[in-house]
């Protein structure tokens, strides 16, 4: 329950931060289609090759330099958790697509895949890595990227409310590292430093109203409105 508060606190903040309203102006986030489409391409695997668990997961008993990566694509929670996997990832990687750009979306999923395993040995946390990947599975660098918005949500925050969303995010993730050692809430604290660094460093590179000012050709709104046409019935 509170792994999935988490997110939905962190939804919140995203929408909040590119604005709700503005959805059905913005430009299809292709970028966030792919991860999509990789991510269900994962699903795809597993179901038609057995095998395919044992070849791509990051068991640390086996070998294999993509297995970082590869893992991150499979799922291994269930039917609902897959489904909660794959969908989280698609709002949030839309969400992020629209505040940081394509280019640096990925990037910061991909930081959210490397940096943890990395991030642990730094600070000598041999018990485990703090990435909640059991051998496999999305969450984590989904987590990872919801947390960088809310970080820029805090720098970005023009209302009280919106300030404590974005702060409740590292808060609610540091109490579930620590109470439960969910390490969902750590990889949450993880993305919002990064994300804090990124915003603050990088601001003028960032253009998050970008859709509003230059509207794309093809926007949500027009996507939604073509696929809910019913094709007419002859007479």
């Amino acid at each position: 329950m509170t792994t999935a508060a988490l997110m939905v606190l962190m939804l919140n903040g995203g929408l909040a931060l590119v604005g709700q309203d503005t959805v059905g102006r913005r430009r299809i986030p292709w970028a966030a289609v792919g991860l999509t489409a990789i991510a269900l391409a994962g699903v795809v695997t597993q179901l038609c090759w057995s095998g395919a668990m044992d070849a791509f997961d990051s068991d640390p008993s086996k070998s294999g330099w993509w297995r970082v990566v590869t893992s991150v694509f499979m799922q291994n929670g269930g039917f609902l958790g897959g489904a909660w996997n794959i969908a989280t990832l698609a709002v949030i990687a839309a969400l992020a697509e629209w505040f940081w750009g394509g280019p640096l979306m990925v990037g910061l999923f991909a930081a959210g895949i490397l940096l943890p395993e990395h991030i642990d040995a730094l600070f000598g946390q041999t018990g485990g890595s703090t990435d909640p990947r059991n051998f496999a599975g999305s969450s984590g660098a989904t987590y990872f990227l919801a947390a960088t918005l809310a970080a820029a949500l805090l720098l970005r925050g023009r209302e009280r409310k919106d300030v404590l969303l974005a702060i409740a995010a590292p808060v609610l993730g540091l109490g579930m590292w620590l109470a439960q050692s969910n390490g969902h809430g750590m990889v949450t604290v993880y993305g919002f430093v990064l994300g804090l660094l990124v915003r603050t460093l990088g601001g003028r590179l960032i253009h998050p109203d970008r859709d509003l000012r230059r509207p794309p050709r093809t926007t949500m709104a027009a996507l939604a409105g073509f696929a809910g046409r019913r094709p007419r019935q002859a007479d």
